[in-house]
């Protein structure tokens, strides 16, 4: 005999009161209908939330994220806000004092229709090399971990080629005395063509 048969035969002498049978199937009714009000309640709580948080980031100008980006050379936590090729960015010094900036741009989609630029192309733009001229008057390159000073380097007409790399990538880097940069992904850019012409 199988054990399925012996609990049966065990089982089959026990019987319910009618009573007992109603009240029961009357309380599954009431649970399965009390479930239903439940789980429509549930998801009910969760849209209302969910559109609230939507609401709050369109509320505060665009969605924020926590991005790391390069400053001066040192990684560095930020919040960025984009929103319709724009962003601002909030983030700490060393000294633990808050700073903004800010800033935005257009890309140019395949038919040659101008758009906002995305997050990604805003974060590259971000990331891009920093000329600075430092009141000591020396100059200097910031380009993800890398400091260069470039203050000896200048030629006799005010223009500085630098070659930097990233992740095994490299960037021909054109810069004028206190006229502008440009950077080429296969060759240094021609000084003349950028920031008002020859230096």
């Amino acid at each position: 005999m199988t054990n399925k048969e012996r609990y049966q035969r065990t089982f089959s002498k026990l019987h319910a009161a009618e009573d007992c049978i109603r009240e029961v199937k009357s309380m599954k009714r009431t649970n399965r209908f009390h479930l239903s009000k439940l789980t429509a309640l549930c998801a009910a709580v969760v849209m209302v939330l969910a559109l609230a948080s939507v609401a709050y980031a369109a509320d505060v100008g665009g969605i924020q994220r926590n991005v790391q980006i390069w400053l001066y050379g040192d990684q560095t936590d930020a919040v960025m806000v984009v929103e319709n090729g724009h962003y601002t960015l909030t983030y700490e010094d060393e000294n633990g004092e808050p700073h903004q900036q800010s800033g935005g741009g257009v890309a140019f989609d395949g038919f040659g229709r101008e758009r906002p630029a995305t997050e990604e192309e805003l974060l590259r733009e971000i990331n891009s090399p920093d000329v600075q001229y430092l009141e000591d008057g020396s100059v200097w390159v910031y380009y993800y971990g890398q400091k260069l000073e470039i203050t000896d380097k200048f030629d006799e007409n005010g223009v500085c080629y630098v070659q930097l790399e990233n992740g095994g990538n490299t960037l021909y880097m054109t810069i004028k005395y206190k006229g502008g940069s440009c950077t080429g992904t296969h060759s240094y850019p021609d000084p003349r063509s950028f920031n008002g012409g020859a230096g």
